[in-house]
């Protein structure tokens, strides 16, 4: 009887092992599915629209996607205008190291067609060499790849007074902070939209400077902001590489034709 009692204790306490080991093994997976949930919400940014200015720039809104044609000419002056243009001025910035590249502003045809709707991507994609969205004047952005995709460190010297310059086909294009944007509506200013159809935002949040640590690796966050107070997701340019953009869009592109 004793033998059969000892027997009896053993297949209890096996059997409250083998629970407790299933219960354990599975915690991690709940926790792994938790992390693994994916942003759904949808914002609406139509209502950003009408900050859009520039010089041969017009949008037009069809159903839940906005259309953008822009002449991509920059609204200030620079030194690669024609010598003979209105706007034409000598380097005047504070890079010792500026050299003129060989190319000038010139008039160009590009067309952005944007979702109002953004949302996170299921599947990111890397941004493009060539333009990757349009700022508030026009000018397209471009991302943080020099051509051939090498860094900016040798590119840089070539941005003009607002840190802008024109490519070999002469499309002018912003790869950093376009200063004449954030002199003329703030550091912590809506700058312009990325092909996915999220804001950017100037190198400020907050009376306080962004850097590359308070951002994701698509180089933004969720936040509210002056245009949006119930918060969405936006791109920050910040002071050092990558700049403007991270490892791609944060949501789906829409089409870019040049």
């Amino acid at each position: 009887m004793m033998k059969t009692s000892k027997y009896i204790s053993q297949f209890l306490l096996l059997i409250f092992v083998i629970i407790a080991c299933s219960n354990i093994d599975d915690t991690p997976v709940m926790e792994q599915e938790e992390e693994t949930i994916e942003n759904t919400t949808t914002y609406d940014v139509s209502g950003i629209l009408s900050k859009f200015e520039g010089t041969g720039l017009s949008y037009a809104v069809n159903g839940n996607t906005v259309t953008f044609t822009t002449a991509d000419l920059p609204n200030h002056k620079s030194p690669y205008w024609p010598t003979n243009h209105l706007l034409y001025e000598a380097y005047n910035g504070t890079n010792a190291n500026f050299r003129l590249n060989p190319n000038a502003i010139a008039e160009q045809n590009i067309v952005f067609t944007i979702t109002l709707n953004p949302k996170e991507a299921t599947n990111k994609e890397a941004t493009p060499m060539g333009p990757i969205g349009i700022s508030r004047n026009g000018v397209v952005f471009f991302n943080q790849y020099a051509a051939g995709g090498s860094p900016l460190t040798n590119e840089i010297n070539s941005f003009d007074q607002y840190l802008g310059h024109p490519a070999g086909q002469d499309q002018y294009h912003y790869h950093i902070e376009p200063t004449y944007l954030t002199e003329q509506f703030g550091e912590d200013a809506f700058l312009g939209l990325l092909a996915d159809g999220f804001p950017v935002y100037g190198p400020k949040e907050n009376g306080e400077v962004v850097t590359n640590s308070d951002l994701d690796v698509y180089h933004g966050h969720t936040h509210s902001t002056v245009d949006f107070p119930d918060g969405i997701y936006h791109y920050h340019i910040t002071g050092e590489d990558p700049y403007l953009n991270g490892n791609g869009f944060f949501g789906t592109p829409g089409n870019i034709s040049r």
